[in-house]
């Protein structure tokens, strides 16, 4: 991720939630990596201690095992630390859980939201920065996907982000709460657990690669995605909470580049040629076909924009497993 802003940065004590997670911890090594204090806040239902092996070296890295959603642990939590800023990625990750659990869909993604912003009003923390995702947009054709162009979400998870969407931006009118919704695309990196099966088509199909077997591709491998690497995800997330000169808002945070399941596929076959070729299955119900975000605004109001080439960061993942 380029970082063209050199505004000095004046926060120093964040907290992050979720941050055992895949996207949280490697934020947090973002946060220690700058100098930062950072606390992080998991419950560990899907993050993973072991994520977070390297900012446990750090002595300004604190953990806290709690769900966020418990408004009395949260409210010890910011008496205990006093952040200066919070990164609120905790939410109930899974769309299709989501459609089979409605009501705590809305409960992890958009009460916990409230939670965490009403603590933080509480404490006179000055920034949030909320992990939103491309799901508000829909099964939208209108390609690239821009921040002013219509939502209408079809799932209860992209629902509930949008609805976290504008209670921030409710409370950033009201008290003065500076915060920042990124909409996620399809986010790929070390750490995203393979085994889950909520895991991204990346590490699924990288994981099998290196295991030696082959792939199945339900349709024909042409659906394509806006695919961002983790890190380069990280760093925007950490330059836009520590730098309180940036302003807030909604940002896509995606590449702008369409890459095709296929496309993935060649990149794992030229490095495990042996590997059986795939195999095609009937699509989806209810897949998107194609996704692709337009990532200006986050280039031009916070001076990020994401640089890790697709298959530097295919490889890097394949060197982590």
């Amino acid at each position: 991720m380029e970082e063209q802003n050199d505004t000095t940065q004046t926060i120093e004590r964040v907290l992050v939630t979720g941050g055992a997670g895949f996207i949280g911890s490697h934020t947090c090594d973002r946060l220690l990596a700058l100098g930062k204090t950072v606390l992080a806040a998991d419950d560990l239902s899907t993050g993973h201690r072991s994520n977070l092996a390297d900012a446990e070296q750090h002595e300004n890295f604190a953990f806290r095992e709690t769900d966020v959603a418990d408004t009395a642990a949260l409210a010890d939590i910011f008496a205990d630390f006093r952040p200066q800023a919070v990164v609120h990625l905790a939410a109930l990750v899974s769309v299709p859980l989501g459609e089979a659990e409605p009501g705590r869909n809305f409960h992890l993604n958009v009460v916990a939201t409230q939670a965490v912003a009403d603590a933080a009003r509480t404490a006179g923390t000055e920034r949030i920065v909320f992990a939103s995702s491309a799901a508000v947009y829909g099964n939208s054709d209108a390609l690239p996907l821009a921040e002013n162009g219509e939502t209408v979400p079809i799932s209860q998870y992209g629902a509930a982000k949008l609805m976290s969407e504008k209670l921030l931006h409710a409370y950033q009118v009201s008290y003065g709460l500076e915060a920042t919704c990124f909409r996620f695309f399809n986010v790929y990196g070390p750490r995203q657990d393979p085994s889950s099966p909520y895991s991204g088509v990346v590490s699924i199909f990288a994981d099998r690669y290196r295991a030696g077997q082959a792939v199945t591709v339900n349709g024909d491998g042409k659906q394509s995605r806006d695919f961002i690497f983790v890190k380069d995800l990280a760093k925007a997330i950490a330059a836009s909470v520590t730098d309180a000169s940036l302003p807030g808002g909604v940002y896509n945070l995606c590449t702008g580049k369409s890459t095709t399941l296929l496309d993935l596929i060649d990149i794992l076959q030229e490095d495990y040629p042996k590997v059986a070729a795939p195999t095609f299955g009937e699509e989806r119900t209810g897949d998107i076909k194609h996704s692709l975000g337009n990532p200006g605004s986050a280039r031009d109001g916070l001076g990020v924009a994401a640089d890790m080439p697709f298959a530097d960061g295919i490889r890097e993942l394949l060197a982590s497993l």
